[in-house]
């Protein structure tokens, strides 16, 4: 017994020197244990799992998009009136503030050629524009043309190797579809969020004169107008445009303009400095049971229309005051929003078929819609 007893001993020994020789001379030969002397240690996954995007990941997409999204800041010289240098007028409301005004939103490149979309409102006034890319360069931007109707702004930058952002199919979109929202909200840098579409063709917000948004809870935040709301392939679907909020902040309502809508206005000021919608030349209202009984209809659906411009497209085609309008090209219409949409995307001069309901029956009319007139610009 005392022998084995001894033989353990010397065997345990000799472990414990070699322990302590191979530690001295060799410690990455050891595994390391967590608080272990002053080495910590960390289980790292694999090179292969880090590459790899982890379920439900955006990252891709976000990657794809946000080098394309660019940050917009602007300035608007103070507007001084000669009433402000009257000494009265400095008396009775002191002196007037003559800093510049600064602005802040969001754009996305679309063109290698430096086409940048934003909304109207971000760079409406702006005395100086300038864009700033994903990866810091900036460049001042020029306004290659408005369209207030839709809030949409065509800007150009001249910078070479521009990233550009994919175009994708709005009318594809469905409800629950998984969107982000990628934009620079208050200033704090560019950011992406994530939500599904909530709606769509959300129309008579009093926010545009043609409305037909996508409704999403992707936060979007004062900042973000101009930026870009993105499938799940880092394709563009819309420009994000306007919130429905009462504190100012994100409340998981926000609207953005279909890229399709985005696309026609984009081509057309482009290519002629406007954009170029159909008009027929008629007083639409929504259809309630009061103007039915009016008219004499009985149609319950659709767009009365209670006048006619005299020589106008809609006169010429046939069209009277009572007619209900129920259909454009094939598309119904439910109401003023969505005839005034679907009118504005008619071709100029080219006949389409207006279907309408009147006291003594249905009746289809081929009208040749105008040009629309511009806005008339307030008197200053």
């Amino acid at each position: 017994m005392k022998r084995f007893w001894l033989l353990f001993s010397q065997s345990i020994t000799v472990l414990l020197a070699a322990y302590f020789v191979v530690g001295t001379l060799k410690p990455g030969w050891l595994p390391q244990r967590l608080g272990s002397g002053n080495a910590v240690a960390v289980l790292e996954a694999p090179a292969s799992s880090v590459a790899t995007p982890p379920a439900g990941s955006f990252r891709l997409a976000a990657k794809r998009a946000s080098e394309a999204v660019v940050s917009i800041n602007t300035s608007k010289n103070a507007r001084r009136s000669r009433q402000q240098s009257d000494p009265w007028f400095k008396f009775f409301f002191g002196e007037q503030p003559s800093e510049p005004q600064v602005g802040l939103g969001s754009g996305v490149i679309v063109s290698a050629d430096g086409y940048i979309l934003t909304n109207n409102h971000v760079v409406e006034g702006a005395d100086e524009i300038e864009v700033v890319l994903n990866d810091s360069r900036r460049s001042a931007a020029k306004v290659i043309g408005t369209d207030p109707d839709a809030d949409l702004a065509v800007l150009k930058i001249s910078l070479d190797r521009l990233p550009v952002i994919v175009l994708g199919n709005s009318n594809s979109l469905q409800v629950g579809d998984q969107v982000l929202a990628i934009g620079n909200p208050f200033g704090v840098g560019q950011t992406v969020t994530s939500g599904i579409v909530s709606a769509l063709g959300r129309n008579q917000l009093g926010i545009n004169t043609f409305e037909n948004f996508i409704q999403t809870d992707a936060a979007i935040n004062p900042g973000n107008s101009g930026g870009a709301l993105v499938d799940t392939n880092g394709n563009l679907m819309g420009i994000n445009t306007a919130i429905y909020s009462r504190s100012g902040g994100s409340m998981g309502i926000g609207f953005a303009i279909p890229v399709s809508t985005a696309k026609m206005v984009l081509e057309g000021l482009v290519k002629d400095g406007q954009v170029t919608r159909g008009w027929i030349g008629v007083e639409p209202n929504e259809l309630t049971s009061e103007l039915a009984q009016t008219f004499g209809v009985t149609s319950k659906t659709g767009v009365i229309i209670t006048g006619v411009l005299q020589d106008g497209p809609a006169a010429k085609g046939g069209m009277r005051p009572g007619d209900v309008v129920t259909k454009v090209a094939d598309q119904d219409v439910r109401n003023v929003a969505e005839l005034l949409t679907v009118v504005a995307a008619l071709k100029p001069g080219a006949q389409a078929a207006f279907e309408v309901q009147r006291p003594d029956g249905k009746a289809t009319l081929n009208i040749a819609p105008g040009v629309r007139p511009k806005p008339r610009q307030p008197a200053e």
